[in-house]
């Protein structure tokens, strides 16, 4: 199976095409990046899918992180997916960035466990927690920061944080508990990872959506509305 992955959800514009086949990632590139997505993804999308030597009608599947993450970025990334799954005639699934974060460390070890968070602002983070196997622990929401250093330092083990809001857990981590066994600051899930999940995504039939986890910040003013006549 060859996979077109996708990521614009947070601090990141990358692609990557994996080829199941050959167990190996054909091509891929990234650039750190909080706006400007819109603008960077095609011309990248290009080059990525030159350097295959592919057509788009080779392409199996696409995949594409749908959140949480930049309200603005998701729809850049899901859009895209979308659009070239459609002319391509070939799915695309939907994977939420969380998971994607902690795909490489249970990879590496899925005995220990592992909390994705992601800076919500306004002193909320996403959070989610994986345990042995895989499991998860605390499902993904959006959460309080002080709930989430709590959750997080009541893990069993040394948990490992990663994600854009590590450094700020690790930091806001009280005084006597046991510290965590590794913090990654990342900006954005490794694109070969979302490639991988994508491979082994089930397919709903249904196309990719943005996953929130919580209501937009700007919300319409009724008072500046313009009475109907």
């Amino acid at each position: 199976m060859r996979v077109f992955a996708i990521d614009t959800a947070l601090e990141a514009c990358s692609v990557a095409v994996l080829d199941t086949g050959r167990g190996a990632l054909l091509a891929q590139e990234s650039q750190p990046m909080t706006r400007g997505h819109a603008e960077a993804l095609m011309p990248m999308i290009a080059r990525v899918l030159d350097m295959t030597g592919l057509a788009f009608a080779e392409i199996d599947r696409f995949a594409v992180t749908t959140g949480p993450g930049s309200f603005t970025g998701l729809r850049v990334g899901i859009a895209a997916a979308r659009g070239l799954a459609l002319a391509a005639g070939k799915p695309a699934v939907g994977l939420s960035t969380l998971p994607a974060f902690a795909a490489p460390y249970i990879a590496a070890d899925d005995t220990a466990p592992i909390v994705a968070a992601i800076d919500a602002r306004h002193d909320h983070v996403y959070l989610q927690v994986v345990g042995p196997g895989g499991r998860t622990l605390f499902a993904p929401r959006l959460t309080p920061l002080r709930e989430a250093v709590r959750v997080a330092a009541a893990t069993s083990g040394a948990p490992r944080i990663v994600g854009t809001a590590a450094a700020t857990l690790a930091a806001q981590w009280p005084t006597g508990e046991r510290p965590p066994g590794a913090v990654e600051q990342r900006g954005a899930p490794d694109i070969g990872w979302v490639a991988r999940l994508g491979a082994a995504a089930s397919e709903t039939g249904s196309p990719p959506k943005p996953l929130y986890l919580r209501p937009p910040d700007a919300q319409p003013q009724d008072a500046a509305q313009l009475a109907r006549r």
